[in-house]
């Protein structure tokens, strides 16, 4: 079994409590909106990270990173957007197991298509009263088990 842990629209903010809750983690997803470049290298601290960057991502350093990003982790053919939105391609029919999308803030799991579209919400600065999360997706045997996780600590 491995555990990948996903997170987005951190803003700059990487909660404490997020960092605990990642603890363990074979590998982390950013799905953009880091808002400062010190978020990447604590969370690689924890575990190898893959990272796009978002529509708020704008300073030079986030150059680094890309718009979308189609990796195989554990298997699983992953594919991250940062708005699921400004997708142009159907992901079954590229054998696409997970998307990964942030953006909205809304938290989200759905399968579609034979394939899973997660959104871990935000785990950066409260908005519009949503809860603050991420997400965490074992994989077992092959079969990915997301599941959504709210963070405890209200700093901002």
């Amino acid at each position: 079994m491995n555990t990948l842990g996903v997170i987005s629209d951190t803003h700059g903010l990487l909660r404490e409590d997020a960092v605990a809750l990642l603890q363990g983690v074979d590998h982390i997803v950013h799905a953009g909106d880091i808002g400062n470049p010190t978020i990447i290298e604590r969370l690689e601290r924890i575990a190898p990270v893959s990272a796009i960057r978002g529509n708020v991502d704008v300073e030079p350093w986030a150059s680094l990173f890309a718009d979308t990003l189609q990796v195989t982790l554990f298997g699983q053919k992953i594919f991250v957007i940062h708005d699921r939105k400004d997708m142009t391609f159907a992901p079954a029919m590229m054998g696409i197991d997970l998307v990964i999308s942030g953006h909205s803030h809304r938290a989200s799991i759905e399968s579609r298509d034979d394939a899973i579209y997660l959104n871990p919400g935000s785990a950066g600065p409260r908005r519009f009263r949503l809860p603050i999360t991420l997400a965490m997706v074992q994989i077992i045997h092959g079969r990915l088990v997301p599941r959504i996780c709210e963070i405890a600590s209200d700093l901002h």
